[in-house]
C-alpha cells in the first residue's frame, strides 16, 4: 500500500522536488498519488480533464495527438525524472494531446490544487517550475526550427549527437535508441521509411553501424561535418 513517506522518498529524487526541505514534500505528498502501468496503456487521451500533472518514476511516456486522418504524430518522449501536464494545468484546459507508456511505467501524480496551495507560499519550487516550463517551451521552438531550417539528415544526425552522454571522451559512441524507430521518426517529423533509409545512407557511408536499437558511431568528428 502507498504511504506519505513512500511518495516523499520518490518525489525527493527528482529534480523538481529535490532540493525541498522535508515538510514542503509532506505537503505534495498529502496531494500525490503513486501508480502503475502497462505498457501501451493511456494515461489520458486528447480532450480529457487536466486535474494535476504527472512525474514520471520510472518508465518512458509518449505525448502525441492523432490527426483528422488517423496519422499520429509524437511530440515528445519522456522518460524518469521528468513531468508532464503542467502547462494545461495552469491554463485549467482539457489535455489538447495524448499520453501513453512507451514501457512498464511508475508515476506519481500531484493534485492541481496542492500545486497552486504550494506555489504561494514557496516561491523557490515556483521558480523551479517556470524553468520547467520555460525549458519546455525552449525545446518546442528549436523542434519547429528543426522541421523547417534542417534536412532529414540534419535532423537525424542530431539527434543521434544528443544521444551521446554528455560525459563522453572517446572518439567514437554507442547510442540506444530509448524507443522504436517508428516512434522516434515520428518525433523528428520524419516517416519511418525515410528515417530508415537515412540510417542505411549513413551506414553505407562508414559513420554508423545499426544493430536493432543501438547506434555504433565510428568517428564524432565526421558526423558534424
Amino acid at each position: 500500500m502507498t504511504t506519505h513517506a513512500t511518495i516523499e522518498t520518490l518525489l525527493a529524487g527528482t529534480p523538481l522536488f529535490g532540493n525541498l526541505a522535508p515538510e514542503e514534500l509532506k505537503s505534495f505528498a498529502r496531494g500525490s498519488r503513486e501508480f502503475s502501468v502497462e505498457k501501451g496503456e493511456i494515461l489520458f487521451h486528447r480532450g480529457d480533464s487536466c486535474h494535476g500533472f504527472h512525474l514520471i518514476i520510472r518508465g518512458q511516456v509518449k505525448i502525441g495527438f492523432v490527426s483528422p486522418q488517423g496519422n499520429e504524430k509524437v511530440i515528445e518522449i519522456l522518460g524518469a525524472g521528468q513531468t508532464f501536464g503542467e502547462a494545461l494545468m495552469f491554463m485549467d484546459k482539457p489535455y489538447m494531446v495524448f499520453a501513453q507508456a512507451l514501457a512498464d511505467s511508475h508515476f506519481v501524480h500531484i493534485a492541481k490544487t496542492t500545486v497552486f496551495e504550494e506555489l504561494e507560499s514557496h516561491p523557490a519550487f515556483a521558480r523551479k517550475m517556470i524553468a520547467s516550463l520555460s525549458m519546455r517551451l525552449h525545446h518546442l521552438v528549436a523542434d519547429v526550427e528543426s522541421y523547417s531550417l534542417k534536412s532529414a539528415r540534419e535532423r537525424i544526425v542530431g539527434y543521434l549527437l544528443r544521444e551521446v552522454p554528455h560525459d563522453h571522451t572517446s572518439q567514437s559512441a554507442v547510442v540506444t535508441l530509448p524507443t522504436n524507430k517508428g516512434i522516434i521518426a515520428s518525433r523528428l517529423n520524419l516517416t519511418q521509411e525515410h528515417f530508415s533509409r537515412i540510417l542505411h545512407e549513413l551506414s553505407d557511408e562508414g559513420l554508423i553501424r545499426v544493430e536493432g536499437k543501438r547506434i555504433h558511431i565510428a568517428d564524432l568528428r565526421r558526423m558534424v561535418t
